[in-house]
């Protein structure tokens, strides 16, 4: 074991007030870690997620990101997160890229935040299990109005269900031990914005959602950047227009802003880095 200490950050994403958005583990790594070190720093910093950066000579910085329980292949808040340190630590830079198992995925400075370059992950119509119905709870589910899923990676899928209305969302309640038991992959229940949720993110959102993953170790994420991959083209299709502003209406709860481009999708949010420290235990 190298024992040396591992300077990690706490960083705020798809927020811009702390204490809010879908916070996220930062580490900056001088040289590539074990998976099984980098899962056990995810699993004992129990958020979300953590990201594992890694600066590669004359080209992209790699980009892993993992759960408290598995590793994934495509993240957004984490990637936002990680962005935030680089750029705090280096003020002339205005683009990063990282290699990532999702492909080459580029962050850039813009004035509201940051904007991100990730792989539109565009849904179809998709069957329900009677399982998953039951397991998401009947309350919110009543009025379904469409059913649609992506599958990204062979254990990374996005469900998509649209419901009758935000309120049907919020009323969503879960039995994740019973939706945990379909391996990998995420749920996502949305719907047209209403008043309240203008209220609460800004008169110009237009869709919210909530995710639920418990098979990989997360029961509900606050904000989802890769969930939006999803979300967007199918609320772009469905509103005929080529952006979105989005609401992830979880207790903490966030926005991304969204710009379907052919096969890429642009997330736009900010971030705040709430605590830095040091990892005494040395990577193996």
């Amino acid at each position: 074991m190298v024992q040396q200490t591992q300077p990690f950050f706490q960083v705020d994403a798809f927020t811009d007030r702390a204490f809010s958005g879908n916070p996220a583990a930062v580490m900056v790594l001088g040289v590539e870690a074990s998976a099984d070190w980098m899962q056990s720093v995810a699993t004992e910093m129990n958020l979300s997620e953590t990201a594992f950066v890694v600066p590669r000579q004359g080209g992209p910085w790699g980009l892993r990101w993992f759960t408290p329980a598995v590793e994934v292949p495509l993240c957004g808040h984490a990637t936002l997160a990680a962005a935030h340190v680089i750029f705090d630590g280096d003020g002339e830079r205005s683009e990063l890229r990282f290699d990532t198992h999702s492909g080459v995925l580029s962050v850039r400075r813009v004035a509201d935040g940051y904007a991100m370059d990730f792989p539109a992950l565009r849904p179809e119509p998709w069957p329900l299990p009677e399982a998953t119905r039951a397991a998401l709870g009947e309350a919110g589910l009543d009025r379904t109005v469409a059913v649609e899923a992506s599958f990204h990676h062979e254990t990374d899928w996005y469900a998509l269900i649209e419901l009758a209305d935000a309120e049907s969302v919020r009323r969503v309640e879960p039995d994740f031990r019973a939706l945990g038991v379909e391996p990998g992959g995420g749920w996502i229940v949305t719907a047209r914005a209403d008043a309240k949720a203008k209220r609460d993110f800004g008169d110009d959102v237009e869709v919210v959602s909530r995710f639920f993953a418990p098979a990989l170790g997360v029961d509900e994420d606050p904000v989802t950047g890769s969930a939006h991959c999803v979300l967007a083209p199918f609320w772009t299709r469905r509103l005929v227009q080529d952006a979105v502003v989005a609401a992830q209406i979880s207790p903490r709860g966030g926005v991304v802003r969204c710009r379907v481009d052919g096969d890429r999708v642009e997330l736009r949010g900010q971030a705040v880095t709430v605590a830095r420290g040091e990892l005494l235990v040395g990577r193996r």
